[in-house]
């Protein structure tokens, strides 16, 4: 950890005593950041991708009935953007036609007009990419729209109220993203490649455009938050550059292993919910979590064949018997110092469930005592749910909890929307996922995250590899001939680096340079993910010495969403830049 905070401040100082060399010379504009930094000699793709102040549209909306203008740019981010296929897949399968072949590769920029001269005020970075998907850009400032700031739902109204410049992002990632000659060019690590891209084109114009580029705010949610994860913990890494190179990102010349950077690309704050993360341990997560509690009521059948009847039992098994051998390979520390173990976990979730439901209690919220039911609402449909788990002692705003059942808490968080089937994560190609009319094999989970330009899909678990049942697919023993832990060391094979380039807890605690600054929100009744593997993020962010600031909840009663209790973000996200810089 020292030798951590050694590089960082050395790294900091060389760049600081080049930007003064370049200030001094009159070859760096001075404004919208402490360190914004532009090239004293940008090559061609730079110079490429000025930002032109005067290319805006402007656009009419309402920010707590206040008419506002904003001034939008629509920018390609890179100099060597992929040209897309006009049909691409959506998330849930729907088909999808772009109008522009690099929406993929193309951010809105919102900025307020009373913003347009302050080099100060944050940049809201938004990411869309539920379930990891593929995300052509998009923004809800358009023409008309009316925003509420004082709403606890409305992120975009309240960052406009607050002055902060909206960064919309769109990245290629799993499911669509085919370019326009049928590559497959989505797959890891573009998502965070993307977002890496855009944040360098920021700072490469920090100098030019309204806003800090030191003061970048990312948020996103469900794969968006486990993107926003990935990117916030690799600031600067330089594993990412050959990958950059490829699409003339800022900052970045040369290629492969030589390739360069003189920009940055880490970020001031990561607001993100329920993030889906470390994905090549989310299954074993999962199982290790849910398998005791499984049933054919809260899981559904596969191919026709129930949870119970089929291969999903014996797979939930031998993946939840993975999982302690990893937790405890981690090494991470608990707030006494002790080491965090599998044996740990689930003491750390209920005292995290606790500390919540005491905070609600506190605040007023009726809190129903054991035997009483719960009033619980998941996408949108209420129902009734009896309290069977939580036991309450006192009453009124000063009761405690004073027992959870954590078996019974795990089978009340399925009570109105099912678990994942098995595998949840890595589940093409095993345990019978078809389509049971067709007989084709489901594109489900993130397999299709992993994979090459010319594979839509690779299994990136061992327990799937070794279980692939598709001839020709080329995953699994059964194209490859290699086991899985050879295959990882083949030379041939690129996927032990695309699992560590999108997981946060790759570069959490290492020399990358993290963001100082961290909210998290996973959801008490969020099934998508195991409360195992936030637990893992939490600890792994609070163990980096280069972390100032983590505000992390299960927040209560809540399922798989974000962005939903903006008040508190938006408080926590000012409080930040305030002492950041009073």
């Amino acid at each position: 950890m020292t030798n951590k905070t050694t590089r960082r401040d050395m790294k900091r100082h060389a760049l600081a005593s080049a930007t003064s060399l370049l200030l001094a010379g009159g070859l760096l504009a001075g404004c919208g950041g402490a360190e914004g930094e532009t090239p004293a000699t940008p090559d061609t793709e730079d110079t490429a991708l000025k930002f032109d102040a005067s290319a805006y549209t402007t656009v009419n909306v309402t920010v707590d009935g206040v008419a506002t203008k904003v001034r939008q740019y629509r920018i390609v981010y890179v100099a060597k953007p992929i040209r897309m296929a006009t049909t691409q897949t959506a998330l849930g399968g729907a088909s999808l036609t772009l109008t522009d072949p690099h929406a993929y590769q193309t951010m809105i920029v919102s900025v307020p007009e009373s913003s347009v001269a302050d080099e100060k005020t944050a940049l809201y970075f938004a990411v869309n990419n539920s379930g990891w998907w593929a995300s052509p850009v998009a923004t809800t400032v358009t023409e008309g729209k009316a925003f509420v700031s004082t709403s606890n739902t409305d992120n975009i109204g309240a960052a406009l109220k607050a002055g902060y410049i909206v960064v919309n992002v769109g990245t290629r990632s799993r499911g669509g993203a085919r370019a326009e000659d049928g590559r497959w060019t989505g797959k890891a690590p573009a998502p965070v490649v993307d977002a890496k891209a855009a944040i360098r084109y920021l700072r490469l114009n920090d100098s030019r455009m309204p806003g800090s580029a030191e003061r970048i705010v990312m948020n996103g949610t469900s794969g968006g938050g486990g993107l926003t994860a990935a990117v916030s913990a690799s600031g600067n890494s330089a594993d990412y550059l050959p990958f950059l190179a490829d699409i003339g990102a800022a900052g970045v010349t040369g290629s492969g292993s030589s390739a360069t950077s003189t920009l940055k690309d880490d970020v001031f704050a990561a607001v993100a919910y329920c993030p889906i993360n470390n994905l090549g341990n989310a299954d074993s997560g999962y199982e290790w979590e849910y398998n005791a509690v499984r049933t054919d009521t809260n899981t559904p059948a596969l191919n026709g064949v129930a949870y119970s009847a089929g291969p999903q039992a014996t797979a939930s098994a031998a993946l939840a018997a993975a999982f302690p051998a990893y937790v405890n390979s981690l090494g991470l520390k608990l707030a006494d110092g002790s080491a965090l173990t599998d044996a740990s976990l689930r003491a750390l979730v209920t005292a995290q469930l606790k500390a919540e439901i005491e905070r609600q209690i506190a605040a007023g919220t009726p809190v129903p005592a054991l035997g009483e039911n719960f009033t619980v609402v998941q996408r949108g449909v209420p129902s009734t749910v009896p309290n069977d788990w939580l036991t309450l002692s006192g009453t009124g705003t000063t009761a405690t909890v004073a027992a959870i059942d954590y078996p019974r808490f795990l089978k009340f968080v399925t009570t109105t929307i099912p678990l994942k089937t098995v595998v949840a994560f890595d589940a093409v190609g095993v345990t019978e996922n078809k389509n049971a009319t067709t007989g084709a094999w489901n594109i489900s989970g993130e397999t299709n995250l992993f994979g090459s330009e010319s594979f839509q899909y690779a299994n990136f678990t061992e327990w799937a590899w070794t279980n692939n049942a598709v001839e020709g697919d080329g995953s699994g023993v059964d194209d490859t001939g290699l086991s899985w832990s050879n295959y990882l060391t083949s030379s041939t094979s690129t996927l032990a680096q695309q699992l560590k380039l999108i997981n946060p807890l790759a570069y959490l605690n290492t020399a990358a340079d993290t963001a100082p600054h961290w909210y998290v929100r996973h959801g008490m009744i969020d099934r998508d993910t195991a409360f195992s593997m936030q637990l893992l993020l939490q600890h792994a962010i609070r163990n980096d010495p280069s972390v100032k600031t983590l505000d992390f909840k299960l927040n209560y009663l809540t399922g798989h969403s974000g962005n939903y209790d903006v008040q508190e973000a938006f408080a926590w996200i000012q409080a930040r830049l305030a002492a950041a810089n009073p």
